[in-house]
C-alpha cells in the first residue's frame, strides 16, 4: 500500500488529524485493510507536499487510535479497527519541554498533602526565619544533614559539614578556594553542562577525561595529571548527566588510588546519589582526605529546594570554603533549609524519594516499550536518555524535527567538554510533564528514529 494517498481536504481539522482520520475511514470503506504497510512518512510528505513532521504526528495518533502498529525496521502497519470505536477529536501532542533534568514533580494527593503539612509546620516559626541564620547551618539543620547523609555511608564531624544554597554557589566557592584563573580541571568529556559554565566564568580551564562503560579512563586521568599539573577533578559518579553512566566500583578503586597518587581533590557532584536504593559507595567514603562531597536536594526531592549538603576534606579545608561561600551567599535561605529539615526529620523527604524512584521506573519502561531496541542509553532509574542519532541524521536537524512538534530536548554540544561534539542528544522524563505526555512524545521520537531522513535533506 506505499501507494496510500489520503485527501486531506475534508473535515478542516489540522492535517496531522486528518491522517488518522482518513486511516480510520480507508479501513471502514474497504481501501485499506489490516497488515496494509503504510508509505514511508517520508514518502507520504512528498506526495502529498507537506511537512514531514506533520506525517509523523498523525502516524503518531494512528496509533494512539489503535490503526496502527510501527514495526522496527520494517515500517507502520494497519491493524484494523479497533473493537470499540475510538473517539476522532483533537489529541494534539501538547508543548513538552523535555530539555530540563528534573525529578518527576509529586502527583499523589496524599504526598502532597503530606508536603504542605510540612511546609505548615515550619510557617509556625515564620518570623524568626526572616532573620539571618548562623553560617553553614542551625544543629538541627546539620543533624538532619547528618541522618541524610548517613544513606551515603556519610558520618562527617559537624565542622566538616555545610548547609548551603543549592549545589551550584557550593561548587563556585569549592573551585575558588581550590583553583585560580587560568588553572586546569578535569572532569569527564561528557559532562554536566553547569560545571562548563563555572569554569569558564572563573576563567579556569576544564580538560575532558575518556570515559568507557566503567567510567572516566584511569590512564587518561594519570596523563592529565603528568601533563596539566590539575588542581581538581570533577565527577558526576551516580546516575551521570547526561550519559546516565555510574562509575563502577572498581573503578572507583583505580582513580581513588591515583588522586591519592597525585594529592588530586575530587569535586563529587552527588545529584543523583540517592536515587539507586542501593547506591555504591561515594568517594567521600573512599578517599575522605581528598574529597569535596556536594550532595543537592534538587534531584532527589525538588529543583525549586535550593539548598546542598557540603562535606570538605577536613576542618582545615572548610575556613577557605566558608568565606568564599559567604562572600557570594551569605547563607542559605532559612525557609528553604527549615522545610529540608522538616522533611527529613518526619519522612517525608524519603516519601517522595520512593515517589521519584518508581515514577522515574515507570518512564523509563515506556521508554523501553516504545523506542527502538538500542536506541539509547539510560539507566532504569535515570532521569534521562541519551541518543547516539543514527545516520543521516544530525544532531541540529532531529532537534529542529521536534521543535517543529513543540518537543524540547538539548544538543550534545551543551555537555562535550574537548573535541567535536557526536551526533548526540539528552532527552529528559521528568519534570511537570505527565505520563502521557511523555508517552506522546516518545511515540513520535521513535517514529523520528525508525524512519530517518533522506541524506543531505537538511532539516525539517
Amino acid at each position: 500500500m506505499d501507494s496510500w494517498l489520503p485527501d486531506l481536504a475534508r473535515g478542516g481539522k489540522p492535517r496531522y488529524l486528518a491522517i488518522a482520520d482518513r486511516i480510520a475511514e480507508d479501513l471502514v470503506e474497504g481501501r485499506l485493510r489490516a497488515g496494509d504497510r503504510l508509505p514511508p512518512q517520508r514518502m507520504l510528505a512528498s506526495r502529498l507536499d507537506i511537512d514531514f513532521t506533520t506525517v509523523a504526528r498523525g502516524y503518531v495518533e494512528a496509533r494512539k487510535r489503535g490503526l496502527v502498529e510501527s514495526r522496527v525496521g520494517q515500517g507502520t502497519f494497519v491493524r484494523g479497527l479497533p473493537k470499540t470505536p475510538p473517539s476522532l477529536g483533537p489529541a494534539a501532542i501538547l508543548p513538552v519541554d523535555l530539555s530540563m533534568n528534573l525529578p518527576p514533580e509529586p502527583d499523589d494527593p496524599s504526598l502532597v498533602e503530606r508536603m504542605r503539612e510540612g511546609l505548615a509546620h515550619v510557617a509556625r516559626d515564620l518570623v524568626p526565619l526572616l532573620r539571618y541564620q548562623g553560617f553553614g547551618g542551625s544543629p538541627a539543620a546539620k543533624d538532619a544533614a547528618s541522618s541524610w547523609l548517613g544513606r551515603r555511608a556519610l558520618v562527617p564531624t559537624q565542622d566538616r559539614l555545610f548547609v548551603t544554597p543549592g549545589a551550584h554557589p557550593a561548587i563556585v566557592a569549592i573551585l575558588h578556594t581550590l583553583a585560580r584563573p587560568g588553572d586546569v580541571v578535569l572532569a569527564e568529556n561528557i559532562t554536566y553542562p553547569g560545571i562548563r559554565a563555572i569554569a569558564a566564568q572563573m576563567g579556569m580551564k576544564l580538560v575532558g577525561l575518556p570515559m568507557d562503560h566503567e567510567g572516566v579512563l584511569p590512564a587518561a586521568l594519570i596523563e592529565a595529571c603528568t601533563l596539566h599539573k590539575p588542581k581538581a577533578l570533577y565527577l558526576n559518579p551516580i546516575l551521570q548527566n547526561p550519559t546516565t553512566l555510574t562509575i563502577s566500583g572498581q573503578r572507583r578503586v583505580e582513580l581513588a588510588a591515583i588522586v591519592r597518587r597525585f594529592g588530586l581533590p575530587i569535586i563529587e557532584d552527588d545529584a543523583y546519589g540517592f536515587i539507586p536504593p542501593h547506591p555504591l559507595p561515594p568517594f567521600a567514603a573512599i578517599v575522605p582526605d581528598l574529597t569535596w562531597h556536594v550532595a543537592g536536594l534538587a534531584k532527589c526531592i525538588g529543583a525549586g529546594l535550593r539548598a546542598a549538603f557540603v562535606v570538605v576534606p577536613d576542618a582545615r579545608s572548610g575556613w577557605p570554603f566558608a568565606a568564599a561561600l559567604r562572600a557570594t551567599s551569605v547563607m542559605a535561605s532559612p525557609l528553604t533549609v527549615a522545610l529540608a529539615t522538616r522533611w527529613i526529620e518526619d519522612g517525608t523527604a524519603d516519601t517522595i524519594l520512593r515517589f521519584i524512584r518508581a515514577e522515574t521506573a515507570a518512564r523509563q519502561a515506556l521508554a523501553h516499550a516504545i523506542l527502538p531496541a538500542g536506541s539509547y542509553r539510560a539507566d532504569p532509574l535515570s532521569f534521562n536518555l541519551w541518543i547516539d542519532l543514527p545516520k543521516p541524521w544530525t544532531r541540529s536537524a532531529f532537534i529542529a524535527h521536534l521543535r517543529s512538534a513543540q518537543i524540547g530536548v538539548v544538543a550534545s554540544d551543551a555537555f562535550t567538554v574537548d573535541g567535536n561534539p557526536s551526533e548526540a542528544v539528552r532527552i529528559c522524563l521528568g519534570g511537570p510533564a505527565t505520563r502521557s505526555m511523555i508517552r506522546s512524545a516518545l511515540d513520535l521520537i521513535s517514529h523520528a528514529l525508525e524512519d530517518r531522513p533522506e541524506s543531505g535533506l537538511g532539516v525539517f
